[in-house]
C-alpha cells in the first residue's frame, strides 16, 4: 500500500490546483461603518460574468440594534456562508417602488447561511456574540452594484 502524508495547506503548495480561501494579514478595506473587514475577491468563479468568492470578517453588534440603513445589489445576488457556528442577525425588506418597506429581522441557528436575491434590500453583515468570518459569493466586477437607503427614523431590532 502506498502512503500519502497530508501536509499543511498553503497557497503556494495548492496553487497548481486552485486557490486557498483564508484571511489575509490585512483586510482589503473596511465596510459597514468600519465594523467589518472585507477580505475581497480571494478566488474567481468560472462564469460568464465576473463573480468571486470573498471572506468578510465582521465585528459583533450590540443588541438592541439600531437599524439606520439597508442596502441592495442590483447587478447580482449575494451569499453569506458562516465559517464558524455562531448565530447572526439577518434583516430584509421588500421593495416598495424603489425604497424598502418595513424591515423584517431573523436570527440564524449558527449553522445557516443566506443568499440574497438580486435587488433585495438587506441589512449589513451582523454577527452577534463575537467576531465572525463568512465566505461570500457575489459579483466582483467593476461597476456600481450598491444602493443604500438611510431611514428617516431608525428601527430598533431586539430578539424575540
Amino acid at each position: 500500500m502506498r502512503q500519502i502524508t497530508a501536509a499543511p495547506l498553503t497557497a503556494e503548495a495548492f496553487a497548481p490546483f486552485g486557490d486557498v480561501l483564508e484571511l489575509r494579514a490585512e483586510p482589503s478595506f473596511l465596510i459597514n461603518q468600519g465594523n467589518c473587514e472585507r477580505h475581497h475577491h480571494l478566488a474567481g468563479i468560472d462564469t460568464e460574468g465576473a463573480a468571486g468568492v470573498s471572506l468578510f470578517h465582521g465585528q459583533p453588534y450590540p443588541l438592541p440594534l439600531t437599524l439606520e440603513m439597508v442596502e441592495r445589489h442590483p447587478l447580482g445576488s449575494q451569499a453569506f456562508i458562516p465559517m464558524n457556528a455562531s448565530p447572526f442577525l439577518v434583516i430584509v425588506a421588500e421593495d416598495g417602488e424603489g425604497t424598502p418597506d418595513t424591515p423584517r429581522a431573523f436570527i440564524t441557528s449558527g449553522t445557516q447561511g443566506v443568499s440574497y436575491n438580486r435587488n433585495t434590500w438587506h441589512g449589513v453583515l451582523t454577527p452577534l456574540s463575537a467576531p465572525q468570518t463568512f465566505a461570500v459569493v457575489d459579483r466582483c466586477a467593476p461597476g456600481e452594484n450598491l444602493q443604500e437607503h438611510w431611514f428617516d427614523t431608525p428601527y430598533h431590532v431586539v430578539l424575540g
